[in-house]
């Protein structure tokens, strides 16, 4: 959905938000996400620094779990036949894009919450979420609040200490999403506060250090095939994972080679077994076990990733706009698990000539390639597209003053450098370094104006 202006909780200003109020996840699966992930009816001041949720009627419908939910802000003050005129025009849209099979008795019956927090419960709680889940989680929240709120060193120190049974994986898992979150929004002294934290986290918890040895064994086993070189074969490979001077060290080596771990390799190993005896024998059946058990871990962790994957990707397909909820959803793409996914569904698309879906899944992949386009590249195809006509480029120029920077007149002269190089081999790279010059020329031009106070 798009933002609108709207006027910040504490200070008034009018700052940007996404405001929504039916979240009907059966025609819009991403609405689920928007909801938890606080994307939606959330405010983030960066004037007063406010951040929070807004007061704003919500109704939620999810068919598949016969869930119709609605919330009043109490804030608001509305009495009920006030809520039921706002209700009623949305539950009816609910009902009107169902099929007449699927209207269930349940849509007669909406379940109202007198708070926020109970109806995101409710939700969590179909998707097998419990109530102790959501409480050890804001348990997790609360340290790392009091954490970042110590007044020194010494104090944390003694917090970390008390509250050692929380600090577990998932207490890291969260802390690290918490950081993630942190740096997208910009919040880069809370970004640095945290990962300095994060460091006292590693050295004064017990699970931190088990952590920073776990990292310290991979270091030490990327050193390890970096030295074997590109020489490495499936033999050299055998004898490094024998003489790994830890569990901990092979089950790096592992996670870091499965790829290399197939069927050459095992027959490697099993011929090694049958010509060995004694005390070797039980040495290498054992590394074959534990290796074994290793590469089955990994494989079941990569084939839920993908699993997940493929249900990400599904939703961002049956959304009404696609390109909206890939947007929301970029922080997913990230993983090279889900854009693996994301292509296998694309070459699948192909093959089978579905048109229709090969529309959608190109929708996904415009959106990704525009977020990692950079900015200053962007700028300059509009500008180049209309290079040639003075009076337009003038008017985009000034359009974009507030870019045009010492950093994009050096991206334009890197590219002419490069185009001129090419200049022999395309033909149409004289044209391209022709329209590089003039724009080159016309944002020096509009520079020295600006310098010049003109």
């Amino acid at each position: 959905m798009p933002q609108t202006q709207i006027a910040c909780p504490r200070c008034r200003k009018m700052i940007p938000a996404q405001v929504e109020q039916l979240f009907d996840v059966t025609s819009d699966p991403a609405a689920k996400q928007r909801l938890l992930g606080r994307v939606s009816n959330y405010a983030r001041c960066q004037f007063c620094g406010f951040e929070g949720p807004l007061a704003t009627p919500i109704v939620y419908h999810d068919n598949d779990k016969e869930l119709l939910l609605t919330y009043f802000p109490p804030e608001l003050g509305l009495p009920v036949n006030e809520q039921e005129k706002l209700v009623g025009p949305m539950i009816t849209q609910v009902t009107n894009k169902l099929p007449a099979e699927k209207r269930k008795g349940y849509l007669l019956r909406p379940q109202s919450f007198l708070t926020y927090q109970s109806m995101i419960e409710k939700i969590l709680e179909k998707d097998g979420v419990t109530k102790e889940m959501l409480d050890d989680q804001q348990k997790r929240v609360g340290l790392i609040q009091r954490l970042m709120e110590a007044a020194s060193p010494e104090v944390r120190t003694a917090i970390i200490k008390e509250n050692t049974a929380l600090l577990d994986e998932t207490f890291f898992a969260l802390f690290n999403r918490l950081l993630e979150a942190a740096l997208q929004s910009g919040q880069q002294a809370a970004a640095q506060a945290m990962a300095a934290l994060q460091e006292e986290l590693l050295e004064n918890s017990e699970y931190g250090r088990k952590v920073r040895a776990q990292m310290g064994e991979l270091e030490a086993a990327v050193k390890t095939l970096q030295e074997a070189g590109q020489g490495l074969t499936r033999e050299k490979l055998l004898e490094i994972f024998l003489s790994a001077p830890s569990e901990a060290r092979l089950q790096a080596l592992v996670s870091m080679t499965r790829n290399g771990l197939d069927y050459s390799f095992f027959q490697i190993l099993t011929d090694r077994i049958d010509k060995s005896r004694g005390e070797e024998r039980a040495r290498l059946e054992d590394l074959r076990t534990k290796i074994l058990e290793y590469t089955n871990q990994i494989d079941k962790a990569v084939e839920q990733q993908m699993k997940q994957a493929d249900q990400m990707i599904e939703s961002l397909l049956a959304a009404p706009d696609i390109v909206q909820a890939t947007v929301q959803n970029l922080a997913a793409f990230q993983s090279d698990v889900v854009v693996q996914v994301l292509e296998t569904k694309l070459q699948e698309a192909s093959r089978k000539k579905d048109e229709a879906r090969i529309q959608k899944l190109q929708q996904v992949v415009a959106v990704l390639q525009q977020a990692s386009t950079p900015p200053e590249l962007v700028l300059i195809n509009e500008l180049l597209e209309v290079a040639d006509d003075e009076t337009v480029l003038a008017h985009k120029l000034k359009e974009h003053e507030a870019e045009l920077s010492e950093e994009l007149s050096g991206m334009i002269a890197g590219l002419m450098n490069q185009v001129e190089q090419q200049a022999a081999k395309d033909p149409n790279a004289g044209e391209i370094l022709k329209r590089l010059e003039t724009l080159y020329r016309a944002i020096l031009k509009k520079s020295m104006q600006k310098n010049l106070g003109q």
